[in-house]
């Protein structure tokens, strides 16, 4: 994988989305692998939701529902 102060190159672009496709992909399918929510705002807090992203608290996913 490219460093990250350089461009990555499409070859290298398409070997990650490749390798997470391969590796990742049915782990999350099959639900070995789940993503980590740690808040859940409905979607008219989404001010307050952005506020707690920018402030760095979170440990995991910030989820807006609709």
């Amino acid at each position: 994988m490219g460093n990250l102060s350089v461009p990555l190159t499409l070859d290298e672009r398409i070997a990650i989305a490749r390798r997470f496709a391969a590796d990742l992909l049915p782990a999350l399918a099959d639900g070995r692998l789940r993503p980590l929510i740690d808040r859940v705002f409905p979607l008219d807090q989404a001010l307050e939701a952005q506020a707690y992203m920018v402030s760095n608290a979170q440990v995991g996913k910030i989820v807006l529902t609709v």
